[in-house]
This record gives structure tokens, C-alpha cells and sequence, in this order.
């Protein structure tokens, strides 16, 4: 990562509590679990740590003054049973926050699915994220983690036109729901909620349809 400074680097970082313990069984000198990532020189801008639930006071500090990032994965949180993310708390620190799916111990790869279960995990937090918060983490707040805010992550003029096009009206449940919305956010909590594949309608990369490419 030193040679190549300008590649991501991810990894987990206090995702269990059986991990941690572990992690002082090997490296009985080191404060915390983040202290050995940064002995090693792997915190920082371009660092994302995966998880990110049992953080010690001096972890969310460190994370905040490296610059590092962190990836909220809540159905893999829930599913093997980590834990609950600090996502409002983090953000508030100054932390970076993105939302992941974690292909290795999520339920899915679905967004409109992680989102979902990030609201879910906040419910039970008792400080669930609003429905533009959700949003934000999956866009930009996800580019910003991984520092692409130039390139994705918002609609603007000179960014990469990868766009997911979604019908508030796919299903006939969702239909009704949309149908009923007082508001944007309203409507948008209404697709994280009730969306699946069926609500995407087009796919765009680089500006171009999928449906177009052979």
C-alpha cells in the first residue's frame, strides 16, 4: 500500500468480540485492535475498515485523525450476529461512512436490501438513519469513503454516469405505497423498504444502457 498510495485498502476491524480476543492472543503489545493496523502503516486516507462495531474510544479517535474510513455492512452484522454499527455516532466524529453489502457474510448484494437492514439495525440502536441518510450512505457517503467523490456517488455535470433508473410503481405493494407518498423522502423510504430487482427499471454504466451492450 506504501508503493501504491492511491488504491483502497480494505479490511475488517472490530466486527466480534471473539475476533478482538483473538487479535490480543496475537499481538499482546498493541492497545487495541487498530493500533496493529497502524503499527504496520495500514491506517489512514484510503484505509476502509470493514465492520467497525466494538470500537474503543481511542479506535474512533485514530479513525478520525488518520482519515480512514469506515464500511457499515448491517445484514452481515446481523446475520452472524456481530453486532450494531455506530453509524450516527462515527459520522458525528467526523468519520467517514459507507454501506456495504459484504459478499461474505451478507444475506445480499442487494442495496436496496442493505439499506433496509441499516434501518433496521438503527431502529434497534434506538437512532435509526432517515431514509435520506440511507440514501447518502449509499451514494456519496460510499464514494467518499472510498475516495471516488470526484468520479461517483451524485448527478452532476462531469461525473461517470453509472445510474441505476428504479420504478417507484414495480410491484403492485409498492405502487400502492408510492402512491400515497407526502414527500420525496417519503417515496424513497417507501422503495428501500419494500424495493427489490424487480424496482430497477435501467442500468447504466459509463453513460451506456446495459440492455445495449453485447
Amino acid at each position: 500500500w506504501a508503493e501504491h498510495p492511491t488504491c483502497a485498502m480494505q479490511t475488517h476491524l472490530s466486527e466480534q468480540v471473539e475476533e478482538i480476543a483473538w487479535m490480543r492472543e496475537l499481538f499482546p503489545d498493541d492497545p487495541d485492535y487498530l493500533s496493529v493496523y497502524e503499527r504496520h502503516g495500514l491506517c489512514g486516507p484510503g484505509a476502509i475498515m470493514g465492520h467497525s462495531i466494538h470500537l474503543t474510544e481511542r479506535e474512533r479517535a485514530a479513525l478520525t485523525e488518520t482519515g480512514a474510513a469506515v464500511a457499515h455492512c448491517p445484514t452481515s452484522n446481523a446475520f452472524i450476529g456481530s453486532g450494531m454499527c455506530d453509524v450516527k455516532g462515527l459520522r458525528g466524529q467526523g468519520i467517514a461512512v459507507g454501506l456495504a453489502t459484504d459478499v461474505g457474510g451478507g444475506s445480499s448484494c442487494s442495496m436496496l436490501t442493505t439499506m433496509r437492514s441499516a434501518y433496521e439495525i438503527g431502529q434497534l440502536r434506538g437512532d435509526a438513519l432517515t431514509p435520506a441518510q440511507l440514501w447518502w450512505l449509499t451514494t456519496a457517503g460510499s464514494a467518499a469513503a472510498m475516495r471516488t467523490s470526484d468520479k461517483v456517488g451524485a448527478l452532476a455535470p462531469g461525473m461517470e454516469a453509472d445510474i441505476c433508473v428504479l420504478d417507484p410503481a414495480a410491484t403492485p405493494v409498492l405502487a400502492q405505497r408510492t402512491a400515497r407518498a407526502q414527500s420525496i423522502e417519503d417515496l424513497l423510504f417507501a422503495l428501500l423498504i419494500l424495493g427489490d430487482d424487480r424496482a430497477i427499471a435501467a442500468t447504466w454504466v459509463g453513460g451506456t444502457a446495459l440492455k445495449d451492450i453485447t
